[in-house]
């Protein structure tokens, strides 16, 4: 699917999403019409998903993240879909993820300090619909945090 000029460009682009096509093609060594082309061809088939900047939370004042393990009433034929539109309008979860198996949802929630946190926790979080068993596992520090593929 992926040739080797595709594989590195997707190399330097994952090192550096800010460089110019022109500068992505010199350091791939082709010419930035081919550089572009190959880029545009990436994004429709949809390996390149598109550019995000990455944001420090904690320098913004959110000191505590947590991760809740959700557990849902599967009596409930629209309890994945009422609980995951209800958890995407809580500002402070950052991250949905569903699975299958003993936990069904995983919600990355930030806040400002352990007070901040009960507030969410309380408020948001405990009156989302369907929620059979929650469990919380408190961030106490991020060990690896790489998004970059090894093509």
């Amino acid at each position: 699917m992926l040739d080797d000029i595709d594989r590195r460009i997707l190399r330097h682009f994952q090192a550096e999403p800010s460089l110019s096509t022109a500068e992505l093609a010199e350091r791939c060594r082709i010419s930035n019409g081919v550089c572009w082309r190959r880029i545009e061809k990436m994004q429709a088939a949809g390996i390149i998903l598109g550019q995000e900047a990455v944001i420090d939370w904690a320098a913004l004042g959110y000191a505590v993240e947590v991760s809740l393990r959700v557990t849902l009433d599967k009596t409930q034929a629209r309890a994945f879909d009422e609980f995951t539109a209800a958890a995407r309008k809580v500002p402070e979860v950052i991250e949905i993820q569903t699975f299958l198996g003993r936990v069904d949802v995983r919600l990355s929630v930030i806040a400002r300090d352990m007070s901040h946190y009960q507030q969410v926790y309380r408020d948001r979080i405990l009156t989302l619909p369907h929620i059979a068993d929650i469990e919380a596992l408190m961030l106490i520090s991020r060990v690896k945090r790489d998004e970059v593929l090894p093509v």
